[in-house]
């Protein structure tokens, strides 16, 4: 890491130790995907955790945290006089206007699509997926008069983005390594995926490290100060990480509707966030000088995002700069969290989904009830309407099993344990994930995958097996892809 960060005992930020601890068991009792945590304050490292399989040097998508980037670069250009957030942004992109132009679209300035103020009501460009990008942000028709309400709006980010391309002459990371990124130590392997028209997914493509989403949050946390040098316009940052917007109405959850600065939410104990879909967290208390970063897959979970924000506004906001424990004791707490954040995996599912579950609890796969016995290894052929797969079986050992099956053609295969997540490769979509089942019943087995990759979401399959054969349930929990494993599923066992 970048000698900025200097890993400290939690206490000397005054952090007590326990406190992290608490943070930490919640997230563990409320089951939420973590991938990574890291906890900052008064420029102390006191807290650095991923959960295997990820790593400190895993490349995680971190979704909308790319809107963030797209402001800084734009603030860039405007210190440079390249531009003025007053500009029509239409007037930079004559190419990619209608032959009549609503006088809405043409009056929207750069400053409107940084805060949210378009004149859309949602992204434009998932209306007409074969046109291309911006083209469909100034063709769609309006809804509504621009600069007024907030509506969350990605293609307005993408179009920044290309905004930020069109007048750098180079890719939005590459322009940012230029000018600020590399004096920082921002990783040299992130980068920015493409979408099928070849170009930067400005919205939502970031690929990076959980360490450089630190750096972002400690850039602007500093107001573009760092070492005494003053690499981004301090005046920009200040108005960036304002609470420019109101969004009470058409914010989703409480910690979204507590106002928008540029392409960065507020939120609460008046703090500001970089926040990507799933958990993919910088959030910055300047009152407290403190960042904490996350990672994670909260898709699916009911209010995922404010169970992260929740267990540390309850458990670690309060604990600050107070001393409850002895020298000794403390010593000691910061000893186990020294240890437990050196040893953090991805949550297997559990054996209590919910405190009332019947959930089997047997030592082993085969040991946990007769039906994995009778069905292991044994292959069931899907019927017709099963769509594209054609077989499916489960093979177990004591600790571990895999799933095998035919999808179009293709033999597929995923391993998964038991109370720990075994990492794999998704079959097809050639992407890294990690698994785990585990009986629900004497006949009803479990297996959740986690996708951890350019996409992050997850698979679910509920097995209820017959005397002769098989009933699954498949779920999938991703924007966009993984949309075979979706829906129920029948096989007789030959």
């Amino acid at each position: 890491m970048h000698n900025l960060f200097l890993p400290a005992p939690p206490i000397t930020a005054g952090i007590p130790a326990d406190s992290i601890h608490r943070f930490l068991d919640r997230l563990e009792t409320y089951q939420v995907p973590m991938h990574s945590i890291l906890l900052l304050r008064h420029d102390k490292l006191v807290a650095e955790g991923y959960f295997a399989p990820c790593s400190a040097d895993s490349l995680h998508r971190m979704f909308s945290i790319c809107k963030t980037l797209n402001a800084i670069a734009i603030g860039i250009l405007a210190a440079d006089g390249k531009l003025k957030l007053s500009d029509a942004i239409a007037g930079y992109f004559p190419d990619k206007l209608p032959e009549q132009v609503h006088p809405w679209i043409a009056s929207m300035t750069i400053r409107d699509l940084l805060m949210m103020r378009t004149c859309h009501a949602s992204t434009t460009y998932k209306h007409d997926i074969k046109k291309e990008w911006v083209e469909s942000f100034f063709t769609t028709p309006p809804s509504h008069k621009p600069g007024t309400v907030f509506h969350y709006d990605t293609s307005a980010s993408h179009v920044l983005c290309a905004l930020v391309e069109r007048l750098s002459g180079k890719p939005l990371l590459d322009f940012l390594r230029e000018r600020i990124f590399d004096a920082i130590g921002w990783s040299k392997a992130s980068y920015v995926l493409k979408n099928d028209f070849g170009d930067s997914q400005g919205g939502s493509g970031l690929m990076a490290t959980s360490r450089d989403l630190l750096l972002l949050g400690y850039l602007l946390l500093k107001k573009g100060k760092i070492e005494e040098k003053q690499l981004l316009p301090e005046e920009f940052i200040e108005e960036m990480t304002s609470n420019l917007t109101p969004n009470a109405l058409t914010g989703g959850v409480i910690s979204e509707r507590q106002g928008y600065g540029y392409q960065l939410w507020h939120t609460c104990h008046n703090g500001f966030v970089c926040y990507g879909m799933g958990g993919q967290l910088a959030l910055c208390l300047p009152e407290q000088d403190m960042i904490m970063v996350t990672t994670a897959d909260t898709q699916g979970l009911n209010g995922g995002n404010d169970l992260i924000y929740n267990s540390f506004y309850d458990e670690i906001l309060p604990a600050l700069d107070t001393c409850p424990l002895s020298e000794k004791e403390e010593s000691e707490s910061t000893d186990r969290l020294t240890k437990r954040l050196a040893s953090l995996s991805l949550s297997p599912l559990k054996k209590h989904l919910h405190p009332s579950s019947p959930a089997i609890t047997g030592a082993s796969f085969l040991e946990a009830c007769t039906c994995a016995a009778e069905i292991n290894q044994k292959t069931a052929r899907l019927t017709a309407d099963s769509h594209d797969f054609s077989d499916i079986s489960l093979s177990f050992t004591q600790k571990e099993g895999f799933l095998h099956y035919t999808l179009r053609g293709e033999t597929c295969s995923i391993p998964f344990g038991l109370n720990t997540c075994v990492s794999g490769i998704f079959p097809i979509y050639n992407m890294h994930c990690a698994s785990s089942g585990m009986w629900l019943s004497e006949n009803t087995f479990y297996l959740k995958i986690h996708i951890i990759d350019t996409f992050v979401g997850s698979v679910h399959m509920e097995f209820v097996f017959g005397e002769k054969d098989v009933t699954i349930f498949m779920k999938k929990i991703e924007e966009t892809q993984f949309n075979e494993y979706a829906g129920h599923f029948y096989g007789i066992y030959r």
